[in-house]
């Protein structure tokens, strides 16, 4: 009898180390955003309480992702037009294991000057409740979250536009 307390006892416990923390959930709209840091391609560490007072755009991509390519020209044009405004562009490549060279090569190729950072463990994802890229998160000069898009974002989203320029203000 005592072994089947155990054992059941046991079991309980394992199952409850591997249950998922729900209080963690996704990102909430007007609530902070969970804190992030990575490595920049050069291995600078970037986190996003360092860009408190600035408007942060987040943005979680990867080379392979053909969404991911073709909004990267706009959120380029994008940072370009509001740089001065106030806006910071951090774009986190999740492409995984040692692929520093094909994002070194995709910047390149696309002309990218924002803030890129590199997160082969895809820890933004699972911090962020991310199932496919891109996925992009404005953040207010104090960290709270005023918008998020599970997909791409074009130069028509008005909703989009509005939100960005209401954080710029």
């Amino acid at each position: 009898m005592k072994t089947k307390w155990v054992s059941g006892a046991f079991l309980v416990v394992a199952i409850s180390a591997c249950a998922v923390d729900d209080t963690t959930g996704p990102p909430q709209l007007g609530a902070p955003i969970p804190g992030y840091t990575a490595a920049t391609l050069e291995g600078d560490s970037v986190s996003l309480s360092s860009l408190r007072g600035e408007v942060v755009l987040l943005n979680l991509w990867a080379t392979w992702c053909a969404p991911c390519r073709k909004e990267t020209p706009f959120l380029q044009e994008l940072f370009e037009e509001h740089q001065e405004d106030g806006l910071h562009l951090v774009g986190v490549s999740l492409d995984t294991g040692a692929a520093t060279e094909q994002v070194e090569r995709f910047v390149e190729d696309y002309g990218v000057t924002y803030t890129i950072l590199h997160d082969p463990e895809n820890r933004a994802m699972e911090l962020y409740r991310v199932l496919g890229l891109p996925a992009t998160f404005l953040i207010d000069r104090d960290g709270v979250l005023r918008w998020m898009r599970y997909g791409p974002v074009g130069e028509t989203d008005q909703e989009f536009l509005s939100k960005l320029e209401d954080a710029l203000g």
